[in-house]
Order: structure tokens, then sequence, then C-alpha cells
């Protein structure tokens, strides 16, 4: 996988850490590394989709709300979110985007600060079923969004867990298509794939699959890619929420070892309540 710069600078003993395990997320954002790893599950949230009783092979999903994040989940979101009124499904201005943003303050335990865009290019996979894929990878998921905002979320105690989030406004129909479009390439891809076009080379994801997805917003789905670094494998997993015509996505990577990371539920809640 191919090596991309930390974009902000918070969290130094992160980046030794990344460097030490060779290990962490190859986005056009984030860190530096490479991605891969194994999960249990596959679950995902459509709207007014319920959790199914007769599959006991599929995990529960895991509930969030503002004032209630999954049980032992890191993080509690501050009482008295405003949202902006996102649920409409208009497409929100810049300004709008920034106001609703996770910022300091918003969900107990972590740090907020801004991170800038991704630069240009980034990969692309070689299968056209897995472009919404790497799309996301890179930082710019598909349709294009008409405003962005970036931010970085790391734990205070520790620096961990690091989780980065994009929010990018679309309005409902092409929120719902972007949304739409990763659901079908994480099955299309389940058995993994190739992308091209960045600095070190061509990358290898050895799978994709789907975890359990928070029920809060109006849509959610939540995966993992599986990604090879030097023969190890890497988790990346992406939770992706849509209010509106509104979506956030969330990404975390499993830095120290090949367990798959599970990103605090407390977060998407606290997004969501900023949306609605």
């Amino acid at each position: 996988m191919n090596r991309t710069r930390m974009h902000s600078p918070a969290a130094p003993g992160l980046v030794r850490r990344v460097a030490l395990a060779a290990v962490a997320a190859a986005l056009a954002l984030g860190l530096a590394g490479a991605c891969g790893g194994t999960a249990d599950g596959d679950g995902d949230r459509a709207p007014g989709a319920s959790a199914s009783t007769d599959a006991p092979s599929s995990p529960p999903r895991a509930t969030a709300s503002p004032s209630s994040p999954a049980a032992g989940s890191p993080g509690r979101p501050a009482p008295g979110l405003t949202g902006v009124g996102a649920s409409d499904g208009r497409v929100l201005g810049q300004g709008e985007l920034d106001r609703a943003v996770l910022a300091d303050g918003d969900v107990t335990g972590f740090h907020v600060a801004p991170m800038e865009g991704p630069p240009p290019g980034g990969e692309s996979a070689d299968s056209s079923r897995c472009a919404p894929l790497t799309a996301v990878i890179n930082g710019r998921p598909e349709p294009r969004a008409r405003a962005v905002a970036y931010r970085q979320l790391v734990g205070t105690e520790d620096g961990t867990p690091a989780v980065f989030e994009f929010l990018t406004a679309h309005g409902t129909r092409d929120a719902t298509a972007l949304v739409n479009r990763l659901r079908a390439a994480v099955d299309d891809c389940a058995d993994g794939f190739t992308a091209r076009g960045g600095d070190d080379g061509p990358s290898t994801y050895r799978s994709v699959e789907r975890l359990r997805a928070a029920d809060v917003g109006d849509d959610t789905l939540t995966y993992q890619v599986t990604g090879d670094f030097a023969g190890a494998p890497v988790p990346l997993v992406f939770q992706v929420l849509r209010v509106g015509g509104t979506v956030a996505t969330f990404y975390t990577a499993g830095l120290e070892d090949a367990t798959t990371p599970e990103p605090p539920a407390a977060l998407l809640a606290a997004q969501a309540a900023k949306l609605s």
C-alpha cells in the first residue's frame, strides 16, 4: 500500500507508533503506511431497516442516539447539541457544514482538530465496481460534494483512538446514491481488489466486508477494507452516516495489530445530532 502524509500536526506520538508498526491507513487524508485485517459480522442499516431476529450468524447492530451511545464505546455526546436542519435534504453551504462538523467539546474524551483536504490524485481501483471504495479512500466520495469539511479526532488520554472524518454536502439524491454505490461495492468487491495511482505503486486490498452499523440518521453503512502491507493484513474501518443530503464518513485503522478497530458510536450520534 502507498505511503501518505499526516496533514495535521496533532498527534506526533501516533505518527511514531504508525511508523514502528508499519501499519496505518493508505488514505490520501491521514496516516502513513498500509491497511488490512479481518472482521466479524456483516450488517448495514438502510432507511427503515431493523435488525433481524432470525439470523444468528449476523451480529447485532450497535444502537446509537444523541443521548445514548453504544454500550462500551468511549466518549459521550455533549448534551444540547444543536442541529443545522440538514434532514430536510437541502445542499448545505460551506458555512453550515463548518458549523455542523464535529468540534472540540462535542464528544467527551476526544480532541478535534481541522485537517487539510487530500492532495491531488489518489488511487483508482482496477475494477470499476470497486471505484466507490477508492473514492472514499482518496477522501473524495462520489458523487463529488458541493462542500466538504475534514477533521481529525484523537482520544484525549493517550492519543487513541484516532478517527478521521470528512463531512460532505450533496443533496438527498446524490447523498443517497453515494451510500447505495458504496453498499454495492462492498458486496461486489468482497474478494478484494487492487488499485493504482499512488506514489509507491499498486495497492492490494485482500477483502471487503460489512460490519455492524449504528442505528442513527437516515442511512448508515459500516464496512472494513482489509489491505496488505508487506504481506501483513491491516484493517481499515469506515462508518458512513447520511442525514438528508449530507454524508459523514469516519475512518480508522488497526494501528498496532490486525484486530478490527471499533470506532466509537458516540461520534456518529453526536454528528447526527448536529446535522438533524
